[in-house]
This record gives C-alpha cells, sequence and structure tokens, in this order.
C-alpha cells in the first residue's frame, strides 16, 4: 500500500516494487525496490509525464530532499519525479556485511552482486515502468555512476525513454578499469597541486599528518584503521566544488597538545572516519571497479595496480624528501577492506568479484550510433572522478547528444547548479539553444 504525505511545496508518496534477482530468471528469486515519488504540491492531481533519477555511485541511494531542493525544483515545475533507491541502496534490499551472509560464503555472495551493476539496475526500470507510467516511455536523469545506467539504457532499452540527461556520467564505453585508472591519477595529481597552490600550508601540515601515521597509525571510533593510504584517500573531496575548502580546514586544526606530546584530536579523528567509512555505501567500495568491466578479463584491483606506475603517490618514499603529500581520489584498493570495519567481513567477496571474468557488455555502440533518443550531457572541463577526454570520445559515439562542456562547476554540478544545470540540458534536448 502506498502512503503519501506533505513536505513544503510537495506531495512524496512511498513506493515499493518487487522484480527478479536474475531478469533473466523471471520466475526466480525476486527482490524489493524502494522510490519515492515526488510531485509539486500545486501539482498532485494533474497528469504529468514522469522522470526518474539515478543516483550516483556506485552504492548510494537517491536523495533525500526536503521540499523542492537543488534540481528537483526545476524538475517539478513540468514532471512528476520518481527517486530511486538502486538495487541493493537505501531501502531497497540493501546489500552490506549485515545483510550478505544470508547469500552464503563469498563465492556466493559474489555471484548474488554479479547482478547489481548499470545492465541490472536499467532492467529493474523497464520492469517498474509500466506500472509508474502505464507504460509511457519516461524521461531519465543520470548523475554520474546514474550517467553510466542512462547509457545503458541508451543502449538497452531505449524505447523506454523520452529523453535523457546526464550530469557527469558518460563513461568510456570500451575502456577496462586499468585505461580508466592511467587516465585518473595524472588528473587527481593535478587536482592536488590546485589544491597546494591554493592552501601552500596544507603541504606541511599534510606531510606531518603522514609522518605522525607511519609512526602510530590510530585506530578511529568503531574500529576504522587510519593508515597513511587511507589518509590519503581524503583527495576524494578535491573531485567537489567545495572540496578544497573542506580539505584545508580538516587539516588546519588536525593536532592537539597533550601531555603524552602532539596527538590527533578527536575532532579530526571523527571527521576523518566519517569522511572514510563506507558503511552507508558498501556497494561503491565491492562493485566500483566492476561497473567498468564488460568482458573477460578481470580488474584484479586495478587501481591498486595501476597506482604502482605512479610512484609520486607513495608516502613513505615522499617522506624521504621534502616534496608535496599527494592525495588520492576515487579508487578503491585491498588495504580498504582491511581498514574499514564495515568492509573487512567482505574481504573474501571483494577477492571474488575482483577475479570474476564473466561480466557482460554494458553498452551497445552499434544502437548508440543510430540513437534517436534526445539526449544532452553536461562534461565538466576537469572532472576529477570521470575523464573528460572519455566522456568526449563518448558523446560523438552517440548520435544525437548534445554537449555541454564546462568549467563552472565541478562534478557536483546538478547539486551545485541545481535548476539552472538541469534547466540547460533540458533545453539542450529540445533544440532550444
Amino acid at each position: 500500500m502506498s502512503v503519501s504525505y506533505r513536505q513544503p511545496g510537495v506531495v512524496l508518496t512511498d513506493r515499493r516494487f518487487t522484480v527478479p534477482l536474475d531478469h533473466d530468471r523471471p520466475k526466480g528469486e525476486r527482490i524489493e525496490l524502494y522510490a519515492r515519488e515526488v510531485v509539486a504540491g500545486d501539482k498532485a492531481d494533474a497528469e504529468l509525464p514522469w522522470l526518474v533519477y539515478l543516483q550516483g555511485g556506485p552504492g548510494f541511494g537517491a536523495n533525500r530532499f526536503v521540499g523542492r531542493e537543488a534540481w528537483l525544483d526545476r524538475a517539478l515545475e513540468e514532471y512528476r519525479v520518481l527517486l530511486l533507491d538502486q538495487r541493493g541502496t537505501g531501502a531497497s534490499t540493501p546489500a552490506n556485511r549485515q545483510t550478505l551472509p544470508l547469500r552464503g560464503g563469498p563465492v556466493e555472495q559474489a555471484d548474488y552482486l554479479a547482478h547489481f551493476r548499470a545492465d541490472s539496475i536499467v532492467r529493474d526500470c523497464e520492469s517498474i515502468r509500466p506500472e509508474v507510467t502505464g507504460g509511457a516511455p519516461w524521461a531519465v536523469l543520470g548523475q554520474s555512476f546514474g550517467g553510466f545506467c542512462a547509457v545503458t539504457y541508451l543502449s538497452t532499452a531505449p524505447g523506454g525513454l523520452s529523453t535523457a540527461v546526464i550530469t557527469g556520467g558518460l563513461p568510456t564505453l570500451d575502456g577496462h578499469a586499468d585505461d580508466v585508472y592511467r587516465a585518473a591519477y595524472p588528473r587527481i595529481e593535478r587536482k592536488v597541486a590546485a589544491h597546494y597552490a591554493r592552501y601552500p600550508q596544507d603541504v606541511e601540515r599534510a606531510r606531518r599528518i603522514a609522518e605522525h601515521l607511519l609512526e602510530h597509525e590510530p585506530v578511529l571510533n568503531g574500529g576504522h584503521r587510519l593508515t597513511v593510504e587511507a589518509f590519503q584517500s581524503l583527495g576524494i573531496l578535491l573531485g567537489r566544488g567545495d572540496g578544497s575548502h573542506r580539505l584545508h580546514f580538516l587539516l588546519e586544526d588536525a593536532f592537539v597538545r597533550t601531555p603524552r606530546g602532539p596527538a590527533l584530536s578527536d575532532a579530526f579523528q571523527e571527521d576523518v572516519r566519517s569522511l572514510l567509512s563506507f558503511a552507508g555505501h558498501p556497494l561503491y567500495a565491492l562493485l566500483h571497479e566492476a561497473c567498468y568491466d564488460q568482458g573477460e578479463r578481470p580488474t584484479a584491483w586495478s587501481a591498486e595496480r595501476v597506482r604502482a606506475e605512479f610512484p609520486q603517490f607513495d608516502a613513505a618514499k615522499t617522506l624521504t624528501g621534502d616534496g608535496p603529500i599527494l592525495f588520492t581520489g576515487e579508487s578503491v584498493h585491498p588495504w580498504t577492506f582491511d581498514t574499514d570495519p564495515a568492509l573487512s567481513p567482505l574481504r573474501d567477496t571483494a577477492e571474488e568479484l575482483a577475479a570474476r571474468t564473466d561480466w557482460a557488455p554494458l553498452y551497445a555502440p552499434a544502437r548508440l550510433a543510430v540513437n534517436e533518443v534526445p539526449v544532452a550531457a553536461a562534461i565538466y572541463h576537469d572532472d576529477m572522478y570521470v575523464d573528460t577526454a572519455h566522456s568526449l570520445r563518448t558523446a560523438r559515439a552517440i548520435r544525437g547528444l548534445r554537449t555541454w562542456v564546462t568549467d563552472e562547476f565541478e562534478h557536483d554540478g546538478v547539486r551545485a547548479g541545481g535548476p539552472r544545470v538541469l534547466d540547460r540540458l533540458l533545453a539542450l534536448t529540445r533544440d532550444e539553444e
């Protein structure tokens, strides 16, 4: 039974669906999906087209907006919006260290999670669309990984789409995870250099923290081990609009004086723990590299292997000289599953996924080349998370796709720019610019 309720300016309805775990076995096991329907309060009874939102990640549930926040304000001018928790996230049959043991051991858990990539998410959308829209196609807004899903949608079920809008989420169509990370590390290094140019005092602060961690390696509240590699991964902040400033404020108050000498403050440790923990989104760590794989070649911990090709990211070696500590960005490593208590029970499952060699293709270049769905994409000029060159090449491969290449925003432009970003992209799909 659907439940409706109100927030300022909107009417919300909780929607629940059941879909096959494996869409190739429709009579087999089923899982539950959760989505929140949002409509403007003054249009609650109107006949409106639908827009389904696919969140970034992988592994994050849909935004929990209050009222008409961010891009939702623009969308509600003409759409009913479905905020979908993708399978395994939010309230959609969550997959985590607590629930996955119900599947069995690491092999069984990995087999289960193999059904949680973009191809299954798109088939979920097509499974529930007739119930939601009465069979009419709907628009899709895909942010980051949600944009990857939108390209899979265009590849496999374009008849279900009236329009596709993508923000920071055009994937490489044929690149292996190794190609993604070989492009990523130099890009991250540029972001770190820009941060230190803005805040030169952070060079010494980061070195001091790294030296302390190599000597002490504290255990944070909840059991998270703060290694120097984990500290470096705070560079994930640098891909966001306010990320450099947030990193600076984090570093400036790292130490306090204690009877035993300088120590990392409780406040610093708690802020770091909240930034590094995967407790709320474990699928991000488990499936991050798998979301790129499309064939028989395993990912085999791609980010870790490729990092070895960039020795400037080795903090211990850096500290033997006087160079700056390089932060890292959006990458998952074997040690991630050793340092985070939300992930450590799933280490063997992650190994199984990293070794997997039977991933199906996610994209259909031949179909994309004859695409007829109106589609527009925001490409951020120096996006830290999604390579700009890869995105532009994919944009050229999708017939009719119109791009907005901008340096006004970082990867979170659809949040920071809100209604204006969505309005610009919708206009592009309608040849209004």
